[in-house]
């Protein structure tokens, strides 16, 4: 058997709460029955032996009792009296255990149903915790939740205002720590923009200089290259940074205009790869920034040319369609090297490549699907990618229908 045993029994606290009340109730309500026909015994008992039993000698020959057309009198009265005694104490013995049960349960379903009444009033803190909480890890990214707060004004200093108040602090300090994060990332990418835009003007005016011999025009080569990855790089980085913040401003945008203009933009990296590119670009209307969509299928495009087969016989094929519910989808296919389905998760990871060889030369920074997902989950869809059988990829941007 596979799996772990979970023990049965009431799923919420409110239900086993409001159980242990009517537990509670009725238990008590038991003993109470019970002393009370105990006591009720007794005091019968007691009447009738106080009657009876401590007469005077000879009392009870003087007693006569008519019952119906039948006179009697001394023992057999005597005896005729517990006969009654013992119907009486059976008929008030049985009328009160009814009655007493018959109230308990119809007290114990009014106790059980004020205390889910109850119970509810109390959890309704932890509710309200438990459900910014849900908030916050449903957010399309987890760390733009985080200006949400519980904020349990107006209550005591209880354990559940503890606790709430302890959760709006560990909020507060990743919310801070997030902030900080995407500061650093994008005030340390703008601050490396003007070196390297100097550096690439000073390597270009030497390179052009009429004394330059051809080994400082081939190191200039060089440094123009690797200054243009920087470039690159930190590109990438402030997109990343502005695709995970939230998309205030949007407008209608059909990725069937997208496809179209990306895959003319990239006619000539194609070509020169040697890789055909097939478009099929169907109606998608979406909601959201033109610019962030337009790089988000320039990667997808770009990784299936960059990492395809070398003979001339690679393609990549590019789809946008719009799917059930209304749902529009960015499709690229393409073929290449098999990727194991282990190694297709970390690819969306930032600065991730596919294959170690590729790290040195590759033009890439490794940060094309990273930025890829935090645009689809800035638009509040997703993505996914898997293996093709013939080698290369498969991956699918969703996102949600058009805002009307």
């Amino acid at each position: 058997m596979t799996g772990h045993w979970r023990p049965r029994g009431p799923r919420t606290l409110r239900l086993r709460l409001t159980l242990g009340y009517g537990a509670i109730f009725v238990v008590a309500g038991l003993a109470l029955l019970g002393v009370t026909y105990v006591l009720f015994d007794q005091q019968l008992t007691r009447s009738f032996e106080d009657r009876f039993t401590t007469a005077p000698p000879g009392r009870h020959k003087q007693l006569i009792i008519v019952a119906g057309d039948v006179q009697l009198t001394g023992d057999a009265a005597v005896e005729w009296m517990r006969r009654q005694e013992a119907e009486l104490r059976g008929a008030a013995g049985t009328s009160l255990l009814a009655q007493g049960v018959l109230a308990l349960a119809v007290v114990g379903g009014a106790a059980v149903a004020f205390g889910w009444v109850v119970a509810g009033r109390m959890l309704a803190p932890l509710h309200r915790v438990t459900d910014t909480a849900r908030r916050i890890a449903a957010a399309p990214l987890a760390e733009r939740g985080l200006h949400e707060r519980i904020a349990l004004e107006g209550r005591p200093a209880d354990e559940v205002k503890r606790l709430a108040d302890t959760f709006d602090t560990m909020v507060e300090r990743l919310d801070h720590s997030f902030d900080g994060q995407r500061r650093f990332v994008a005030n340390a990418s703008h601050e490396l923009r003007t070196p390297l835009t100097l550096n690439r003007a000073l390597v270009e005016l030497a390179m052009h200089r009429r004394t330059a011999s051809p080994d400082v025009k081939e190191l200039g080569e060089s440094l123009l290259e690797i200054n243009a990855r920087h470039e690159r790089l930190i590109s990438g980085l402030l997109l990343l940074a502005r695709s995970e913040q939230e998309i205030a401003d949007r407008s209608p945008v059909d990725l069937a205009d997208v496809v179209t203009h990306v895959v003319r933009q990239t006619a000539g990296d194609a070509a020169a790869a040697k890789v055909t590119v097939y478009e099929v670009a169907g109606q998608a209307p979406v909601t959201g920034d033109a610019l962030l969509l337009e790089r988000l299928v320039h990667n997808l495009v770009e990784n299936g040319i960059r990492y395809n087969l070398d003979d001339g016989s690679g393609w990549v094929r590019v789809v946008s369609r719009t799917v059930a519910d209304g749902k529009a989808q960015i499709e690229v296919s393409n073929t290449g090297p098999e990727v194991p389905p282990y190694e297709v998760p970390p690819l969306f990871k930032p600065f991730h490549r596919h294959g170690a060889e590729r790290v040195v030369t590759a033009r890439s920074a490794g940060l094309g699907l990273s930025i890829v997902r935090s645009i689809a989950v800035a638009h509040g869809g997703d993505v996914s990618a898997r293996p093709r059988e013939d080698g290369g990829l498969v991956v699918t941007a969703t996102l949600p229908r058009a805002r009307h």
